[in-house]
């Protein structure tokens, strides 16, 4: 169970309380660890809305604070905005308080935020995870989603091939689930078609969105899209949709089909229903803005753009009790390093 202190902080925006969650022992209060300091240095993280217990980035970006605090005896703090309208409350908070080497943003939901509250902070670091914000004092990590979605998309298309053996329709339908339309989803949604049409020329891909307030936290409207796509014979379905994605696994059990997972490795939550899971590394973001900014060395102005080359982005058959044959193994392999020779060029746009 996750120990953890909890302190709030006041702040005036529409008479709300923001509740920032500690993974702390003790800090000394509204100092800047720099410098000569480093070895007291204080991190904070604001995730994304869904937060905690999505089982997908935020909980990825949670496991990699948690690394820095093991490894390097790094402390931070955390906040679970609950509306897009928190986001800046929380960062400007979190400035205020001065106690922080740097203020990390995950996900796409900070990054109006922390394009309008980093101007007024100039002596303060961020750290966006998950897009292409760039500022004098700000460094984002993004990936390459469409690289380790062809991956699984030509899985899906390879079982295809096989239908009979994964109880699958003999046809050429693949279902994809995305929680909103924008750059990144898409990029998740491209590379997955590119990957099926890759294998299989004949390939019909639906591309649909939960959207509405609520795309990362919505399990609801997630499986009645996925149950509707099964119902008209796609039934091989990929999410791109973070908390939500728990409802396209709902309704892979209900309604018998398979599901690719994503960020990280959500096989055993339904080991019978979904085959294989597209890693995205947030993770490993995370500890590497951590441990640049102990070590004084954090590239702001910068961005870093993490793929399967350099193991930001995969894919994982484990935990599945689906079974890949080691053939349809080798035959992704080999696609992976046509990726990373720049043999195969993935698309990025739908």
């Amino acid at each position: 169970m996750r120990k953890m202190k909890k302190w709030l902080a006041l702040m005036v925006a529409g008479m709300m309380t923001v509740g920032l969650m500690g993974c702390s022992g003790s800090s000394d209060e509204g100092k800047k660890k720099s410098g000569s300091d480093k070895a007291d240095m204080k991190a904070a993280v604001v995730f994304g809305l869904g937060g905690l217990g999505d089982q997908s980035y935020n909980d990825l970006a949670y496991e990699g604070m948690e690394r820095a605090k093991e490894e390097l005896g790094v402390d931070y703090d955390y906040a679970e905005p609950k509306e897009v309208t928190d986001f800046e409350t929380i960062l400007r908070a979190m400035s205020d308080s001065n106690e922080y080497e740097v203020i990390i943003g995950v996900g796409f939901d900070s990054v109006d935020a922390l394009a309008s509250v980093a101007p007024d902070y100039p002596d303060q670091k961020y750290a966006s995870i998950d897009s292409s914000l760039v500022g004098d004092n700000i460094v984002s990590y993004s990936c390459k989603e469409q690289e380790g979605s062809f991956l699984v998309g030509a899985l899906a298309a390879y079982m295809k091939q096989d239908a009979a053996t994964y109880g699958l329709e003999d046809n050429h339908k693949y279902g994809f689930v995305g929680a909103l339309e924008n750059d990144i989803i898409n990029h998740f949604a491209a590379g997955y078609r590119a990957g099926i049409e890759y294998v299989d020329s004949d390939a019909d891909v639906a591309i649909q969105y939960v959207g509405g307030d609520n795309p990362f936290g919505d399990t609801t409207t997630a499986k009645e899209i996925a149950t509707t796509q099964k119902g008209k014979g796609y039934d091989i379905i990929f999410h791109a949709a973070g908390g939500s994605g728990l409802g396209v696994f709902a309704a892979a059990q209900e309604s018998d089909f398979i599901a690719i997972g994503a960020n990280s490795n959500q096989n055993i939550i339904d080991p019978d229903h979904i085959v294989a899971s597209m890693l995205k590394r947030v993770d490993v973001a995370a500890y590497d803005i951590v441990k640049a900014a102990l070590e004084g060395d954090l590239p702001v102005g910068s961005e870093k753009v993490l793929g399967l080359e350099d193991e930001g982005i995969g894919y994982t058959l484990d935990g599945s009790n689906i079974k890949v044959p080691e053939d349809v193994v080798e035959k992704l392999e080999e696609i992976k390093e046509k990726i990373i020779a720049g043999e195969i060029q993935v698309p990025v746009e739908l």
